[in-house]
């Protein structure tokens, strides 16, 4: 299989304009000691909602890395894809996120989870894992349980695999999502589900499993802190002991997905990462798209002026936008200012409403979680939106590198990072 390095990072590009500015952030972050290397991604809904295809993302991002001449590795994601939608993924595609979260609870029968049971005796009886104070609770009523919900969701995981194999060859790097489900994985359950994924010979170097708390779109983390932490750890120990005990690649490392904005989570992740010297995986981060917005609105004019009227369309149908991402998203409608209001903005208001500094009192949170989910209005301003992106792009630049190295790069991978 290719072989993923140590830290990896999802970046979005909705529009596909952006990719040298968002490389352009990965290079100061190697300018600094640290190589982190690049994962453009995007799902089939969002090709379905932009009009795009999976093969311009990898031209966007080719252009970039030829152009800034980026010697380090990096990585085309099919994002979220299922056996129905990763054909279009296949030729463009390097990485590929296997989302397995609608076949989670489907009851495997009784004889395929006896016979897992009898093929992992180990599992039967708490398990005693470096790195975990206390053994894993497990037994044979708890890792059936468990296997009844995720076994036939581990066999479509596999049956995906293979069929990418099957076109790919071994060109590829695996990721299996679990995160889009109502519950959250434990560890002892992380450990069964990886025993399931090697039992279906899933070579897997990443998986992203729900963890407890908010993980809504486009801000912060919203729970306990310590719990977090907690859990991190203990999932960490899971997989480096998962990986030498049923021969899953020893560089399977944890995704976090819905990781833009975590900014609460980015120290303890870090010193788990140092302390460990585990890999991480931080999924669809950056918010590309709002950093689009932002910038034309610092932009004045033209770009000020539809920056406005895309929040006005948003605020006109929320209830429309906000559906498919009920899940991810917590927005206080009484907290959104009208578009009359933001009508009278200047330019450089209505960025500081959307721009993710929570210390700054004109941030709001909830408009920046509209906005976020809004992006279809822009899509459907085709070449006005993206010419005004053209027009605009030194001043749209700035703010998507300076939100990827300020934000996210340095507080991450960097000690003296913010937030330390």
């Amino acid at each position: 299989m290719l072989r993923l390095p140590r830290f990896t990072f999802g970046v979005g590009d909705r529009f596909a304009h952006q990719a040298e500015a968002q490389l352009a952030a990965f290079e100061r972050l190697a300018a600094d000691g640290v190589v982190v290397a690049p994962v453009w991604n995007k799902s089939n809904r969002e090709h379905t909602f932009i009009g795009s295809e999976p093969a311009n993302v990898r031209a966007a991002a080719a252009a970039a890395v030829a152009a800034r001449r980026w010697p380090h590795p990096w990585f085309v994601d099919a994002d979220h894809i299922r056996l129905e939608t990763v054909d279009r993924f296949l030729d463009s595609s390097d990485f590929f996120t296997i989302d397995v979260a609608d076949s989670i609870g489907k009851p495997a029968s009784a004889a395929d989870v006896a016979a897992f049971l009898a093929r992992h005796p180990e599992l039967t009886a708490p398990v005693a894992i470096p790195g975990i104070t206390a053994a894993i609770p497990l037994s044979a009523g708890a890792s059936g349980g468990v296997a009844r919900s995720y076994l036939l969701a581990c066999r479509e995981a596999g049956e995906i695999f293979r069929h990418i194999r099957e076109q790919r060859g071994d060109g590829i790097a695996i990721e299996v999502s679990m995160d889009e489900t109502d519950a959250a994985q434990t560890p002892p359950e992380l450990l069964v589900i990886l025993a399931l994924l090697a039992d279906e010979g899933v070579p897997l170097q990443t998986i992203a499993p729900k963890f407890t708390g908010r993980f809504n779109k486009g801000v912060d983390y919203v729970g306990d802190l310590a719990g977090f932490e907690k859990e991190f750890a203990d999932d960490v120990a899971v997989l480096a002991f998962a990986a030498e005990r049923y021969g899953l690649p020893e560089n399977l490392k944890l995704s976090v997905h819905s990781g833009s904005d975590k900014f609460s989570l980015y120290p303890i992740i870090r010193r788990i990462v140092e302390r460990t010297s585990a890999g991480l995986h931080l999924k669809t981060a950056g918010t590309t798209w709002l950093e689009e917005m932002i910038g034309l609105a610092e932009a004045g004019g033209d770009g000020l002026a539809l920056a406005k009227e895309i929040y006005e369309y948003a605020s006109d149908h929320v209830d429309e936008f906000c559906a498919p991402y009920a899940a991810v998203i917590d927005i206080d409608r009484a907290r959104l200012p009208s578009p009359a209001t933001v009508a009278s903005w200047t330019g450089p208001q209505l960025a500081a409403a959307l721009r993710h500094v929570p210390t700054n009192p004109a941030f709001n949170p909830h408009m920046r979680q509209l906005v976020h989910v809004s992006f279809k209005v822009a899509a459907k301003q085709g070449r006005r939106y993206t010419d005004l992106l053209v027009a605009n792009r030194d001043t749209v630049a700035k703010q998507v590198t300076a939100n990827i190295y300020d934000r996210h790069l340095r507080p991450l991978f960097l000690p003296s990072g913010p937030g330390t």
